[in-house]
């Protein structure tokens, strides 16, 4: 709960004529019966402006580019980026209510089912769910959450505020062999290396992340990552890099910060992707290939600039 200047504080605006109790965000899309005069809601257009202002909603955060003049309502707080600002709040909110108070929850807090070997330590605050296996030596930061079933491997370490999903496996042994050409068998290439997870980290439900082979597998600050994820041993992903489901990106590849990687997308080994590249849903990356250029759309297989996508398959149309 927090008063809606204290809201404004947050959000370094200029205090609302009306200052309600907030005690929840919700959606001016799913019916007037679920805003009510404790609910925050927000307006990126003059359509859901309307809504708003309509509604019961005790405090609501408009866009700046709807414009300002449209109407005078002293529950409106315009901002730069409504869904911006309401995705804080919602967070601030969320963060509040699970710790009790604005400082957080000091005490680490482990369901009775989770499993927690020997020499593992774990920063005030943090929550383990049930079922999670939390193996000899992790290193787990402040106000972690690690949750149902997952599972955290020997030589894992996480930073502060790192969310970990449902049955995601972090620090298993890399796919690596090396295969005898005169016996064609394959041998197992030593997998002793570690994985680091850095600030503000959240990872999906049933991702799985490999620890390095002989160095380390780093996920940096802020990155985002979705459901049914593969990151390979000695992968180094850069900060706030997005990367949606059932993406696989094999060994040893580097992307670069502010990266958004679609669903499904293939990466070969030893790949670069570059600091904000854009890789569409579906594409694949052969094995090597660098891709550059900051904003820069790639799509396809192989991935390629997206004007060069859309004119092969136009020429493809033709014939």
């Amino acid at each position: 709960m927090a008063k809606f200047s204290e809201i404004a504080r947050w959000l370094g605006t200029a205090a609302p004529e009306v200052d309600s109790e907030i005690l929840r965000v919700s959606g001016i899309g799913t019916g007037p019966e679920d805003v009510g005069t404790d609910s925050l809601v927000f307006a990126t257009d003059a359509r859901s402006f309307d809504l708003a202002v309509c509604s019961k909603a005790g405090g609501i955060l408009a866009s700046q580019r709807i414009g300002q003049e449209v109407v005078t309502d002293g529950r409106v707080l315009w901002v730069k980026d409504a869904k911006l600002a309401f995705a804080m709040v919602a967070l601030k909110l969320q963060q509040a209510a699970s710790t009790g108070s604005a400082q957080g929850l000091k005490e680490v807090l482990i369901h009775p089912r989770a499993f927690i070997d020997e020499d593992v330590s774990m920063g005030e605050g943090t929550r383990v769910g049930p079922g999670a296996v939390i193996a000899r030596g992790v290193r787990i930061g402040r106000d972690c959450e690690i949750l149902a079933n997952a599972t955290l491997c020997a030589g894992t370490t996480l930073g502060d505020r790192v969310v970990v999903q449902t049955g995601a496996v972090l620090g298993s042994t890399g796919f690596g062999y090396v295969r005898n050409a005169e016996t064609g068998k394959y041998v197992a290439f030593p997998q002793q290396g570690t994985l680091e997870i850095e600030d503000d980290v959240e990872i999906g439900a049933n991702t799985t992340i490999d620890r390095g082979a002989l160095g380390p597998t780093r996920i940096g600050r802020g990155t985002k990552i979705d459901n049914l994820v593969h990151v390979a041993h000695n992968c180094i992903i850069g900060r706030d890099v997005v990367i949606a489901a059932q993406t696989g990106i094999s060994g040893s590849t580097m992307v670069g910060d502010g990266a958004v990687i679609g669903g499904q997308v293939g990466i070969g080994d030893h790949a670069a992707i570059g600091e904000g590249v854009v890789l569409g849903s579906g594409s694949g990356v052969l094995p090597g290939k660098k891709l550059k250029g900051p904003g820069q759309v790639f799509w396809g297989i192989p991935a390629q600039p997206l004007k060069a996508y859309l004119r092969g398959l136009a020429r493809f149309r033709r014939e």
